[in-house]
């Protein structure tokens, strides 16, 4: 299977599983961190995120999806980023999407669906999180079978691309 760069809301795509892009304590944030917690249901997925949290930034864990049509959400936390440790950045993100991956693996998802993780509220450059993640994402694929979707919602795809 293959990547597909998508400008199009995870929750609305057909996946098993969304991934969201996390704070260490799993609580509800803004951006897709909120919709994700309004449209699941807050109680259930709090109580769940609780049992689970803290996690450390580049770690993952999965939830079950409850009202949502995705039957699991992975929650992932990415790097606040810092022009200063830029490649440290870079690994802890990269770690986020491998994890992520490699749980939906174990949990036996074909298809997830990622957003650009640290590129909003954490600072991290659009154009570096998507090339991290792209890079990321196709080396997973070359091994393994699962069909990928990062979402660039709201970004202009083609400035990220051709920069």
């Amino acid at each position: 299977m293959t990547l597909q760069v998508v400008d199009i809301d995870i929750l609305k795509l057909k996946v098993d599983a969304v991934v969201n892009a996390a704070n260490v304590d799993l609580i509800e944030g803004g951006g897709i961190c909120g919709q994700i917690f309004e449209k699941a249901g807050r109680d259930k997925l709090k109580k769940a995120c609780q049992i689970l949290s803290p996690i450390k930034p580049g770690e993952a864990v999965i939830t079950d999806g409850f009202d949502l049509y995705q039957k699991n959400i992975i929650h992932a936390v990415g790097p606040i980023y810092n022009e200063i440790y830029k490649e440290a950045c870079e690994k802890i993100l990269s770690d986020a999407y491998k994890n992520s991956l490699n749980l939906a693996k174990e949990n036996k998802i074909k298809s997830i669906a990622f957003p650009l993780i640290s590129a909003g509220i954490y600072g991290f450059p659009e154009k570096d999180a998507f090339f991290v993640a792209k890079r990321t994402i196709d080396e997973f694929l070359k091994d393994n079978e699962m069909e990928v979707y990062l979402s660039t919602f709201g970004k202009d795809i083609l400035s990220l691309i051709m920069g």
